[in-house]
């Protein structure tokens, strides 16, 4: 037993791989291993919102990714994600293949792949082609507000920290529909514990939204399968239909 411990603290406690700049190196795809995308908070199982897919649509349970598991919601704001939930298959932004928004693209149980230079840093996520290119120079302001936002970089100790604002008030962090205003500013934070992990911390400040900021975390993993790889999951074309079909010329008789 004591053997079995003492394996598991060298594991968690063993350096991860160096770039030549001395910062620690987080080339890979890494991916989740939680329920976050469902709902980010503490839940057990549930039906899916279409009876009909079964236990094929059905939600997972799932111990929460928000650090006292409590989202300090204006009471507006409390009112209006009960409504998003209840109207989830409508106004989901998921399910219309728009981009996730930062956190979300994190921790949807899609990989995503990080390419790190000296000076630049690249997120490239396997859902709808979303990417992200940090900025590593001097803080700049962001120039317009976009779905993935606009992301400032730089390095505490072993620590990456990504200023993300410019976002705007179209993405959800969930399928349980908590949302934002398009006064959200998230912190991120990327720092390895191991080769194989990273802890991800996001703060969240919206004072149109919440009384005050809150966070969540969870472990990053990187993917060790043989010939691992980014796909493309190009959603658009698995929404035309419901998107644009009750536009479509209904034909004479």
């Amino acid at each position: 037993m004591m053997f079995a411990m003492a394996g598991v603290v060298s594991a968690q406690t063993e350096r991860a791989p160096r770039t030549p700049d001395g910062h620690p190196d987080i080339n890979g795809i890494w991916q989740v291993l939680n329920t976050a995308n469902w709902d980010i908070q503490a839940h057990g199982p549930g039906p899916g919102p279409l009876f009909q897919l079964g236990a094929q649509g059905a939600e997972p349970p799932g111990l929460g990714v928000v650090e006292g598991d409590t989202i300090p919601y204006l009471p507006e704001a409390a009112a209006k994600k009960k409504e998003n939930f209840a109207h989830r298959l409508d106004l989901d932004p998921e399910v219309r293949c728009y981009l996730p928004g930062v956190p979300r693209a994190t921790y949807m149980p899609y990989p995503f792949q990080i390419v790190q230079s000296e000076k630049y840093l690249l997120f490239a996520y396997e859902y709808a082609g979303a990417t992200r290119n940090i900025n590593m120079d001097a803080f700049k302001k962001a120039p317009i507000d976009s779905w993935m936002g606009w992301s400032n970089g730089r390095w505490d100790g072993d620590t990456l920290v990504i200023d993300v604002t410019g976002l705007n008030e179209e993405t959800w962090f969930d399928r349980a529909g908590d949302f934002h205003s398009d006064a959200l500013h998230v912190v991120e934070r990327y720092t390895p514990r191991s080769p194989e992990t990273m802890q991800y911390e996001a703060t969240i400040e919206d004072p149109k939204t919440f009384s005050r900021p809150w966070k969540m975390s969870m472990l990053l993993y990187r993917v060790q399968d043989t010939n691992a790889q980014l796909l493309e999951f190009k959603c658009v074309e698995f929404v035309e239909e419901l998107m644009y079909g009750h536009l479509r010329k209904k034909g004479t008789k």
